[in-house]
């Protein structure tokens, strides 16, 4: 069964992909470098296909975005300026990108491990309290990097951490859509993300900060160890109304065997005042992620059971929400071959 490596604070942090200085060509057609291979998914901000570079042989990931509309362009344009700073191994990297007949082409390292919660629900992965612990410590080190850079993430959930391959244990964090530079002489306002892992100040369209991804980093780790959402409700409405009040619980028998640590460590996290929330430095230096700390390496067989269940939802409601878009757009679909 797999296992996370024991020795993983000790690993070599060194990037197995090269970082690139990376400048928009415009008006250059990818496919003159790049050979277009089969899709590999549809996200919020455009599908993305294997590719291969036809120099080197190497293979990557090319993300589309359709520009019909002015701000689609800018929109993507600003996502490729923010990754084009972002050089770290526990981040995606930017290996080019093409402005070509009203799209966008953004060619990125690939990533094949799988997101990281249909890893850690995989049969032959053992769910432990030192595993969540691992996989925290390493976005907590990419959250420290991508804030040093004065970037706010604003998107941070269990679908943009990807495990970099499908039996190591280190993640990549991806998908720089929604990101946003901070400037300290702007307040800075949003009101986009998924309820469920946003912030009470963007509900309330309050000035934002960096604090406002750690939020978002607090309720990953509380469904990792329990496998149970703090705030999702009914619907859209019933789950923003429950982060602006910022209720929750850990009265679950989840919780029964993970340590007061690991409670703590959440509890620092979900604090609806942001700036008596950790920061991502101050995450690292918590008890429950030091690198000496005694972890427990008790299965948490209730928690994988119930992660299970909270991600064969989430692949319905998505699936749901294909069907209705297609359908909106006017496609025809055989339900019976469903």
């Amino acid at each position: 069964m797999f296992k996370v490596d024991e020795n993983y604070p000790a690993q070599e942090l060194a990037p197995a992909f090269p970082y690139r200085q990376v400048q928009l060509k415009e008006n250059v057609d990818p496919r003159q470098s790049f050979d277009i291979l089969p899709e590999l998914g549809r996200g919020t901000f455009g599908t993305v296909f294997l590719c291969r570079e036809k120099a080197t042989g190497l293979e990557l990931a090319a993300k589309i975005v359709s520009c019909k509309k002015k701000k689609e362009r800018t929109d993507a344009i600003q996502e490729i300026d923010i990754m084009s700073c972002l050089h770290h191994p526990r981040l995606i990297q930017l290996f080019d990108a093409f402005d070509y007949e009203n799209k966008v082409y953004v060619i990125l390292e690939l990533v094949q491990g799988g997101e990281l919660f249909e890893r850690v629900i995989d049969d032959d992965f053992v769910l432990t309290e030192k595993a969540c612990a691992v996989f925290m410590r390493q976005i907590c080190e990419g959250m420290e990097y991508i804030h040093s850079r004065s970037i706010i993430h604003l998107d941070m959930k269990p679908e943009n951490i990807l495990c970099l391959t499908k039996t190591g244990n280190r993640i990549k964090i991806i998908d720089f859509g929604f990101a946003r530079r901070y400037d300290p002489n702007k307040k800075l306002h949003v009101m986009f993300g998924t309820p469920e892992f946003t912030a009470p100040e963007v509900l309330n369209y309050d000035e934002i900060y960096f604090y406002t991804d750690m939020w978002s980093l607090g309720v990953i780790c509380y469904v990792l160890l329990s496998g149970l959402s703090p705030f999702v409700g009914d619907n859209d409405m019933a789950t923003m109304n429950n982060v602006v009040t910022g209720s929750y619980s850990f009265k679950y028998n989840s919780f029964d065997a993970v340590s007061e640590d690991a409670m703590d460590f959440v509890r620092q996290l979900l604090v609806r005042d942001g700036s008596k929330r950790l920061t991502a430095k101050q995450a690292l230096s918590h008890k429950w992620l030091a690198e000496t700390a005694p972890q427990n390496t008790t299965e948490l067989s209730v928690t994988k059971t119930k992660l299970k269940r909270y991600v064969i939802k989430k692949r319905w409601i998505k699936a749901v929400n294909t069907i209705i878009a297609l359908r909106r757009m006017g496609a025809r679909i055989d339900f019976d071959l469903i």
